[in-house]
């Protein structure tokens, strides 16, 4: 009984010190009462600036980070705090766009609570917003259907999503459609053409413009989290192997259940011709990986920005290369773009393209002069690809 009583007598005892602790914890101030929530938010303004805001009263430091804004020299748009714990930045005019950015506090890189766009990431660290004006803004057209797909994958003995993008004159007896596969880059996620790269803005627009075919677009996710291949679970270097082991696993799935229960539940060609594979990044590696190692499935390869074989080696694109005659055969249309200053692929796909040349590999090139590793290299590319595909 006594050993009983001790033991409550110890848990009152620490129950008390918790209490204390956490009434002598300062917590931060709330928002001035009189002060309207909007006022506290991130907003683009009527012409086409953008004021950043974060109340964060404890806060010794916050600055914008962004590849994509004018920037000081560091990277860094520097706020002010306005004395009651609203950090404030104001930029000029900007060229309609969506635009990417981080706050970085203290040092700790986070996305904009106030934002309402948080960018599609495995781990969200980053915000959009979009200034309005520019070519892939919602209007008032006639919309395509944008479906969220489940389906059990065989190949990775998992449940999986993708997004499929269908014309608004869509008719599932009519005549099929090609289909466009479109992947997505390293630590983002399905919906990462959907939301940041604005694909279905672009294809409405410009469907509705008569600037493309009638074709069906499919988003799937490019980190297959097979056992072998999960991202988080690589470091430096190693991440060539898991490009690598990814590609591998998502270039079954997509032969074993995506392009079998598209084909299945849409009213699309099932031969090469009708079959288009495009991404940007590591989407652009596994469009070029998965393309060559098909070439009777695809007639078209598109890569936006992608990781190559000279930085990660794969055997079916070197026996594509190798075999140029035939390669030049099969394919009707073998694209490349990349950023002018992209240091991250730049130097990797000029090595790839030095190997073409020498195969006498046909290809076509686009640089994009001032443009990094970014979605302002690989929307236009979308939107400019689509138009010549399935030509």
């Amino acid at each position: 009984m006594r050993k009983l009583l001790d033991r409550i007598a110890i848990a009152i005892l620490c129950s008390s010190v918790t209490i204390v602790a956490a009434q002598s914890a300062q917590l931060p101030p709330r928002p001035p009462k009189e002060q309207k929530a909007v006022d506290r938010f991130t907003v683009v303004n009527d012409d086409g600036s953008i004021t950043f805001r974060l109340f964060a009263p404890f806060a010794k430091e916050v600055s914008v980070l962004s590849v994509e804004l004018p920037t000081n020299p560091d990277g860094l748009i520097p706020l002010e705090n306005d004395g009651k714990g609203l950090w404030v930045a104001k930029t000029g005019t900007l060229t309609p766009n969506l635009y990417e950015y981080s706050f970085l506090v203290d040092g700790l890189r986070l996305a904009d609570p106030s934002g309402r766009l948080p960018k599609p990431q495995r781990h969200i660290d980053a915000s959009l917003i979009l200034v309005p004006g520019g070519s892939t803004d919602t209007r008032q057209v006639s919309h395509g259907v944008l479906a969220l797909v489940g389906y059990h994958s065989n190949a990775l003995s998992s449940e999986r999503s993708m997004y499929v993008w269908t014309p608004p004159d869509y008719n599932p007896t009519g005549p099929p459609l090609p289909t466009v596969y479109l992947y997505h880059g390293y630590g983002d996620t399905a919906a990462s053409w959907v939301v940041q790269g604005r694909a279905p803005q672009i294809l409405d627009n410009l469907y509705a413009e008569g600037k493309i075919l009638p074709m069906v677009v499919v988003m799937p996710d490019t980190e297959t989290d097979a056992p072998d291949a999960v991202a988080e679970t690589f470091v430096g270097a190693g991440i060539v192997d898991f490009f690598a082991r990814n590609a591998l696993d998502a270039d079954r799935e997509l032969m074993e259940d995506v392009v079998p229960y598209v084909e299945a539940h849409y009213d699309v060609r099932q031969n090469k011709s009708g079959r288009a594979l495009v991404g940007l990044s590591q989407g652009g590696y596994q469009a070029l990986v998965s393309g060559m190692s098909h070439l009777a499935s695809f007639d078209y390869i598109a890569s936006f920005s992608g990781v190559t074989i000279t930085a990660t080696p794969n055997a079916a694109v070197s026996r594509a290369f190798a075999n140029a005659a035939e390669t030049n055969v099969s394919l009707k249309d073998l694209s490349f773009t990349i950023g002018e200053n992209d240091t991250l692929i730049g130097p990797q796909l000029n090595a790839m393209r030095q190997i073409m040349d020498q195969k006498a590999i046909k290809y076509n090139f686009v640089s994009y002069p001032g443009l990094g590793h970014e979605f302002r290299v690989w929307r236009p590319s979308l939107a400019e690809y689509l138009q010549k595909v399935f030509r």
